[in-house]
């Protein structure tokens, strides 16, 4: 199950694990995902869905107990920051809707999914986490995915005795095509708005070891390592996928 699967490191990590011969549901609230879902040559099921409330959550983990019967592997890939700017650029409500974006939708995927497969004893989530836990102009960003971090090593510690698997990754700087569906931030307008935007940019690549942006097959090899058999003995880690920063 992959969320936030209609474009960027969700729409790649869902054709890598199809092409692979995993069976995939992939939950978006933008019907782009049902073209993503017919592109792929395996076993889909798209799931319309606004991960962002509870009952979005839930009813993406119910479609796929419905037709599967079982969650094996849980990819949280929802988030992305809205605004870049200073933080005390940022309205209340803009500070919300970070949040929601960022950690909630997290939060809420995870407590569909572990049900099920605390029931059969076996699964894995897979968090997508952020090196911006160290970063300018999104400082809620950071915050949502400092948290994405917390979950990940609680979660791992709470459910290990119930045969479940919770990691993440912590993606830098990713190339990917424009936006098809936007995140709902406001244009860069002004010539202040773009030199933040661009701030931001300098910051992450300045802070990567290898001075570049990884690729979309980049951040999906490490998602899907994470989530096999190969990884096995792995949990409660966040892997930094960033060309060396830490975050």
């Amino acid at each position: 199950m992959v969320t936030g699967a209609a474009q960027g490191i969700g729409a790649r990590v869902a054709r890598r694990i199809s092409a692979e011969g995993g069976t995939v549901v992939l939950a978006d609230r933008a019907d782009l995902v049902t073209a993503v879902a017919d592109e792929l040559s395996g076993e889909t099921l798209p799931v319309l869905a606004d991960l962002e409330t509870w009952a979005g959550a839930q009813a993406v983990a119910e479609a796929a107990l419905a037709r599967y019967g079982r969650i094996d592997v849980l990819v949280n890939n929802v988030g992305g920051a809205i605004w870049f700017k200073p933080f005390t650029e940022f309205t209340p409500a803009q500070i919300d809707a970070e949040i929601r974006r960022s950690l909630m939708t997290t939060l809420y995927s995870c407590r569909a999914a572990l049900p099920s497969m605390a029931a059969r004893g076996h699964g894995v989530i897979v968090n997508v986490s952020s090196a911006a836990t160290r970063g300018i102009h999104r400082i809620p960003y950071s915050a949502a995915k400092g948290g994405i971090n917390a979950i990940t090593a609680s979660l791992a510690l709470e459910y290990a005795d119930a045969g479940i698997r919770v990691v993440a990754t912590a993606p830098g700087g990713t190339e990917a095509p424009p936006r098809r569906i936007s995140r709902g931030g406001s244009a860069l307008e002004t010539e202040q708005e773009r030199a933040w935007f661009q701030a931001h940019i300098d910051q992450t690549v300045q802070s990567s070891l290898m001075k570049r942006y990884g690729t979309l097959d980049e951040q999906a090899a490490a998602i899907a390592f994470l989530a096999s058999d190969e990884a096995s003995y792995i949990t409660g880690t966040v892997l930094p996928v960033a060309g060396g920063d830490l975050g």
